[in-house]
């Protein structure tokens, strides 16, 4: 039987990022509203006898500096009985963009192996993997992401299409401290990332928080999120890292302001970046300012939160 397994990794967005200070363990503590979107690596994992990563994407390593890698290494050494996993990823995510795009991958990986195989690892054990990994990984395990598996002899398809959801939490600690949020459904979010990749430690490495002058107002985003004012949340997306990234890449900031102008109620820089997000309250700017940004930058994306929320 030739048995593979599709899993979609959804990319995230900080609505909010805020850094509290440094950790004894080198770290940086956070507070950080995580939000699933529907811009997805896809996953194809098979049964073998070694293990293999491979992509569509010449950015993407097959060794085990990959965090998919990783993943699957770490589940199959601990739950596995000497089996492998042939493991592809369909990159769509773009690489280096402060999007979790090597974090979510892992995630998927773990999920992944855990059906194909039929470990039957309950989900608090596969979370306390994650956090091995990175600390965007146990983000990325929440929700219930498409799955298709396919089992070609015996000619059947089964996809868990009725039950699909994405996740948004408050993320404190490294990022593995979570707490849910109600589901709410952003449907036009415009994601554009500059021609530049940014090192998370070296952006990190330059936070200073003594320079920091306003900070996320976390309480007032809530609220707004959970009376699903658009305008209110899009009001309170704030990300204190900018300081630092905007020196790097500068364009982060001429992106932010681009976008503003063609109508996004407010454009904030996602993770560590470049990449930048836009939130609009209707279809006829987004589409405008799509149009526009993807003149001048490949790496333009509309969206919409992954699965309709939680």
């Amino acid at each position: 039987m030739n048995k593979t397994l599709m899993i979609e990794a959804p990319a995230k967005i900080n609505l909010t990022l805020d850094v509290k200070g440094k950790r004894n363990d080198g770290y940086h503590e956070l507070e950080t509203v995580m939000h699933q979107i529907d811009l997805v690596d896809r996953i194809y994992i098979q049964p073998a006898l070694n293990l293999s990563v491979k992509s569509n994407s010449p950015d993407i390593p097959d060794d085990s500096s990959n965090l998919a890698y990783q993943a699957a290494r770490l589940i199959l050494d601990n739950y596995g009985r000497g089996e492998g996993a042939a493991i592809f990823i369909e990159k769509n995510i773009p690489v280096g963009a402060g999007l979790a795009g090597g974090s979510t991958d892992a995630a998927a990986v773990l999920k992944g192996i855990n059906i194909l195989y039929e470990y039957d690892i309950p989900f608090e054990s596969l979370a306390n993997i994650s956090a091995q990994i990175g600390s965007d990984v146990p983000f990325c395990l929440q929700g219930n992401p498409r799955i298709i598996v396919d089992e070609t002899v015996e000619g059947n398809v089964l996809e868990n299409d009725q039950n699909i959801k994405g996740s948004t939490c408050v993320a404190r600690g490294r990022g593995e401290l979570l707490t849910s949020l109600p589901a709410r459904f952003l449907p036009w979010i415009l994601i554009v990332k500059p021609d530049f990749q940014l090192s998370t430690a070296e952006v990190y490495g330059k936070f200073k928080i003594d320079q920091i002058h306003t900070s996320p107002d976390l309480h007032a985003f809530i609220k707004a999120w959970e009376i699903y004012d658009i305008i209110e949340i899009s009001h309170f997306c704030e990300n204190v890292l900018e300081t630092i990234s905007a020196v790097l890449c500068p364009e982060v900031m001429l992106i932010k302001k681009k976008m503003e102008r063609l109508g996004a109620k407010k454009a904030t820089m996602s993770g560590s970046g470049p990449a930048v997000f836009g939130v609009f309250d209707g279809p006829e700017d987004a589409l405008m300012a799509y149009r526009v940004m993807k003149q001048s930058y490949i790496e333009t994306y509309l969206v919409s939160s992954y699965g309709r929320g939680d």
